[in-house]
């Protein structure tokens, strides 16, 4: 069963592999460029750019090159450490994530600086996918890198969700949240992204650099209040956010501003498909299947006594479905930091169901970043069974002190659980696997 889960994780990443997923949308016909539904003729265009940010960047990048070729004039992308491609006219340039760093500035400030140049006729080519609004980090005027990495790691750390951290992140940035098509323009704009957010929400995918801002500077200041943060974010970023809120410093473009008119975005992947891949696979291996949701958001410790719920409701009852049984969830939950351990959501996913699950036999738990990075460590995730709990008291362990200090990863490190699978070179958030036998 544990094979069957990692076999299911990964058929479930190989649908979303961004190469495959870029030319299913993305293709060259002679002259004509066809992106989804519209069809662009090259020969109106002097010059082709390709800009972008994110953790699937370089593969994405790769396809687009392989798309065309020479056509392309030049280009730049900010990617991981360690998450590269073979590209030779598109440059990439690794920087921090999910805290940014000097390298994601310096590669954020020539990205704007390539967008600027291209002209009314000139197409710019923008790859988006997961990490890239650390990834683009170019902080509003009056701020700094620091202030930026600062109020990142106070956002990540109060437990606020993707959307609230993207909101504040857009509204302290030059590159984010249309700002970036706002620079392009009135250069035609192609945005061709891999979503990583619940609900593929285009405004909050890397902060939306390249389409309209629904969110305000007193969405931000409501964040902060709802959070508590007003002591722990940078005065610097509070002072800025006020400032946008008297009118001081100009909102980002909204929806119905003339920069859009030339724009056009398409998702080429999301959670819903690598979900929907995971469930063939399952079936393929012999398991009725239950997709619970590809939208599953809150904090992870709950999130996962639910989990353990339906499993042990399936092993006692047969409902919702009888065994064998695979119930599959996609989303992003978030984790509240208390203790000072090393761990991430899907790694502390694993823990808490594993200790609801109480040693129960027959069920297998499997979580993991399709990134193939979990928190700020080098798993992707973790997977547990009924020995799991054993296991661990065996080694005198105690799950739940290693549950309480964050410290997931030390836990399944010792039990040699956790689930390593280096780069996978793309992003859509997380997908969970419970088998019940």
């Amino acid at each position: 069963m544990r094979k069957d889960a990692l076999d299911i994780f990964w058929a479930g990443v190989q649908a979303v592999e961004p190469e495959a997923a870029v030319r299913r949308y993305c293709r060259q016909e002679g002259n004509r460029l066809l992106v989804h539904q519209s069809v662009y003729d090259l020969t109106e265009f002097e010059h082709i750019y390709v800009i972008g940010a994110g953790k699937a960047g370089a593969t994405m990048a790769k396809a687009v090159q392989e798309t065309l070729g020479e056509r392309i004039t030049e280009g730049l992308i900010n990617v991981k450490y360690g998450h590269l491609a073979e590209v030779s006219r598109v440059r990439l340039i690794e920087a921090g994530h999910p805290v940014p760093d000097e390298a994601g500035l310096e590669g954020a400030r020539a990205i704007l600086d390539l967008a600027s140049k291209a002209e009314k006729g000139d197409m710019v080519l923008c790859v988006i996918s997961g990490g890239g609004s650390a990834l683009l980090p170019l902080p509003a005027e009056g701020l700094s890198l620091q202030d930026k990495q600062d109020t990142t790691r106070v956002l990540l750390a109060c437990g606020a969700t993707i959307h609230e951290v993207n909101s504040v992140r857009k509204h302290i940035s030059r590159v984010k949240g249309g700002r970036l098509a706002q620079a392009a323009y009135p250069a035609t704009l192609i945005s061709l992204i891999l979503s990583d957010v619940v609900g593929d929400d285009l405004d909050v995918i890397a902060s939306g650099p390249t389409v309209s801002d629904s969110s305000t500077f007193q969405d931000c200041m409501k964040i902060f209040n709802k959070y508590g943060l007003f002591e722990k974010v940078p005065k610097a970023v509070l002072n800025h956010i006020q400032k946008g809120i008297e009118g001081v410093v100009p909102e980002t473009p909204k929806p119905g501003d003339p920069v859009f008119v030339r724009t056009k975005s398409v998702i080429v992947g999301s959670n819903l498909e690598c979900v929907v891949a995971a469930e063939i696979k399952a079936r393929s291996l012999g398991y009725r299947t239950l997709v619970l949701s590809s939208m599953i958001e809150g904090e992870t410790r709950e999130v996962a006594c639910v989990h353990a719920g339906i499993a042990k409701e399936i092993l006692k009852s047969g409902h919702p479905l009888s065994p064998p049984a695979c119930v599959l969830s996609g989303g992003e939950t978030v984790v509240t930091i208390t203790g000072q351990g090393l761990g991430g959501r899907n790694q502390e996913f694993v823990l808490a169901a594993a200790i609801g699950l109480n040693s129960q036999e027959g069920i297998v738990v499997l979580s993991a970043g399709t990134d193939g990075t979990d928190g700020p460590t080098d798993a992707a995730g973790a997977v547990a069974d009924s020995q799991t709990i054993q296991r661990a008291q065996a080694l005198r362990l105690s799950p739940v002190d290693y549950l309480l200090n964050n410290d997931a990863y030390h836990f399944f490190e010792k039990l040699g659980d956790l689930v390593k699978t280096g780069p996978t070179n793309t992003n859509v958030m997380d997908l969970r696997i419970m088998l019940v036998a």
